[in-house]
């Protein structure tokens, strides 16, 4: 198959393809023809260096144009592209690093000092290069490494069910596990997706979060494909973003709920200074938006511009609220998206076929990614004839409109980050004073949720809140870090010992309809 970069770069040349607009009044820019040639250069140097077909590249870093030219390389290169989250701690980075199996990782300068304090526990890394910076010790220096490369199409004729992303997503368990999605998927149903949207090749897309997320990353390749020019905000802060979208009348961006939020907090003498007209596809996902968000968005942007989709990285984008429901449907997460078919089972394993009843969400599509990394066991097990799930609970309206009503597996989302209790219940009882912990999400306006945590403190133990989130700061990344924590002498089971975490919660949510904002 021709590489879609390529011909994007043979059709439209000059157009930019990529500006990094930043609030120091730095402005970089790659044209399609610059995009591709230094995508071309990268996945030579990175098969210059080792890297085969089905090899996996890391990549970290803030936003920028580098990160989105590896992903591009190493598809050309056919790698594996694996993004890391920059935002975790050394312990959490090493895991990933090392059970991802990466050759090559390519890094920013600021998180350079990061690969080299892990480099002793990440042994099958062959080379660590460094962008935008200086590297550090036994790191190589991107800009000496893609001076002497050739920037003409690479002709490695790569399989793509060879080549793709994987994406460290943790589980139950409380280990990250990586979701692999590999080959061409269905271009019909990319299509019909694209339509569903209203997508053009003349829209203009912004970033709004980190490109090491799922979403913001696929919906901006979304628009890449189609030959829109990206504008990419290193660092999300609300005004600039309003600045962005007023100087480049931006018209398509994804967007968690808690910076759109902190957008429209803003005072209305700073909203009025920029023009918002422009936007046309506002995607919304990440984190459940509340019907409030909703409404405040709408006052703020234009009334049909919004689009809610409810996805996971693993099963890809499943359902779409188009703007029309957007007020006629509130908590609705939408209908099926084009090439998706939903089935929901109930507990005793029947297909649930009338309305309003409640069932696990099983999907069947083209989107869905392959497997996990090394978890095959775990894929398998949320498997059933053909169709795979997440663990989400949902049911259907008579019209046929899908509504997540609960969380099987207890996953936090706060700020639009995926959250697993059992990872910090981990972290906290590896804590001498703490003889037990159970972790969940409970409301917050300004992130969704955030994460609680009821301890059981070993007897005579002197352990305070304070104690408890100081030492889960040191071995968890900050957002996973409990804001809140309450004491008991004992924690609900089952009969059989199973924490009965809905005991827990219910206090917490008692005036909200579900678990979810």
């Amino acid at each position: 198959m021709p590489d879609t970069l390529t011909e994007l770069a043979a059709n439209l040349g000059d157009k930019p393809a990529l500006i990094d607009d930043r609030p120091d009044g730095t402005v970089l820019q790659w044209s399609f023809a610059e995009l591709e040639a230094n995508a071309n250069r990268l996945a030579r140097v990175f098969m210059a260096h080792g890297v085969e077909p089905g090899d996996k590249v890391l990549w970290c870093g803030q936003n920028s144009m580098w990160p989105l030219a590896c992903g591009h390389a190493a598809r050309k290169a056919g790698a594996i592209s694996v993004p890391l989250n920059y935002r975790l701690t050394d312990e959490e980075a090493t895991y990933v690093t090392h059970n991802s199996d990466a050759k090559i990782v390519f890094t920013d300068a600021q998180f350079a000092p990061l690969f080299e304090r892990i480099r002793p526990n990440t042994p099958q890394v062959a080379q660590v290069m460094v962008f935008d910076g200086a590297p550090g010790s036994g790191q190589l220096d991107a800009a000496a490494l893609l001076a002497g490369m050739a920037s003409g199409p690479v002709e490695l004729g790569v399989d793509p069910a060879k080549s793709g992303t994987m994406i460290y997503t943790s589980g139950t368990t409380g280990n990250p596990k990586g979701a692999v999605r590999t080959g061409a998927g269905d271009p019909d149903q990319g299509a019909r997706m694209v339509e569903t949207y209203r997508w053009r090749p003349d829209d203009v897309y912004l970033t709004t979060g980190p490109l090491y997320h799922s979403g913001p990353s696929g919906f901006l390749a979304v628009g890449q494909m189609l030959g829109n020019t990206a504008i990419v905000q290193r660092v999300f802060d609300a005004e600039d973003w309003l600045r962005l979208l007023d100087k480049y009348a931006v018209t398509a961006t994804f967007a968690a709920p808690t910076p759109v939020r902190r957008i429209c907090q803003l005072p209305e003498d700073v909203l009025a200074k920029y023009d918002r007209s422009s936007l046309r596809i506002m995607v919304a996902n990440a984190a459940p938006w509340s019907y409030a968000l909703k409404l405040q968005y709408l006052e703020h942007f234009p009334e049909r511009s919004l689009f809610e989709v409810y996805g996971s990285t693993e099963l890809g984008v499943n359902t779409i609220l188009t703007p029309e429901f957007q007020r006629s449907k509130p908590g609705s997460c939408g209908q099926p998206a084009p090439g998706v078919e939903i089935r929901l089972y109930a507990e005793d394993g029947s297909v649930v076929s009338e309305p309003r009843q409640p069932g696990e969400l099983f999907v069947r599509s083209a989107a869905m990614f392959n497997t996990y990394y090394k978890a095959r066991d775990k894929f398998l097990a949320d498997r059933r004839d053909g169709w795979q799930t997440v663990g989400d609970i949902a049911y259907f309206d008579e019209d046929g409109f899908y509504y997540i009503c609960d969380r099987k597996k207890d996953m936090i989302i706060s700020g639009g980050v995926n959250i697993y209790p059992a990872e910090i219940e981990h972290a906290l009882e590896l804590h001498g004073d703490v003889q037990e912990a159970a972790v969940f999400g409970i409301p917050s306006e300004e992130w969704g949720e955030s994460v609680h945590a009821v301890v059981v403190p070993r007897p005579g133990a002197g352990l305070d809140d304070e104690g408890v989130t100081a030492y889960a700061r040191e071995h968890l990344a900050g957002y996973k870090v409990p804001r809140s924590v309450s004491f008991v002498d004992e924690i609900p089971k089952t009969g059989s010992g199973k924490i009965l975490k809905r005991e827990l919660r219910a206090p917490f949510w008692k005036d909200h309809e579900s678990s979810l904002l």
